[in-house]
């Protein structure tokens, strides 16, 4: 039994194949570089911590699309405390879990198909002047790097 779950998982996570796009206007998933409030890249330094995911590229309210298809199981927030930003989804399915932050999502449950708009990005400007907007994804372990599926 437990031989044919780890063949299975190992399976799903080789034939699902690479991510859709993100965000619209950024068909490449391109990954925000570094600017004055550091690297979008996952591992960069954040203080004293480490970034756990992925800053992809996405202008404020620009539509944000399901990169794989799965469930929308819940909301995520990025941040214990409120602001204009603290705002996610949490999506499984495909042999991934990811959680996707700073957006409004157009709703918290429910099957999402690769390529369906789950939402619109929140105004990261408002919140950190001069950052790149992007789009977080998050594997929902944090210790597996996302960029490879980008």
């Amino acid at each position: 039994m437990l031989r044919e779950l780890v063949f299975f998982i190992l399976f799903t996570q080789v034939t699902a194949g690479s991510w859709g796009k993100l965000c619209a206007g950024n068909p490449t998933n391109n990954v925000r570089g570094i600017d004055s409030y550091g690297s979008g890249a996952y591992g960069a330094p954040r203080g004293s911590r480490k970034h756990l995911g992925v800053d992809v590229v996405c202008s404020d309210g620009s539509t944000v699309y399901a990169p794989f298809r799965g469930t929308l199981v819940r909301r995520a927030n990025p941040y214990r405390n409120n602001n204009a930003i603290n705002n996610g989804v949490l999506l499984e399915g495909s042999g991934y879990c990811v959680k996707i932050f700073y957006i409004s999502p157009d709703r918290y449950s429910g099957s999402v198909s690769k390529g369906e708009r789950i939402g619109t990005l929140l105004n990261m400007q408002s919140v950190y002047p001069g950052i790149t907007s992007h789009v977080h994804i998050q594997m929902c372990d944090t210790s597996t790097n996302p960029t490879s599926y980008l």
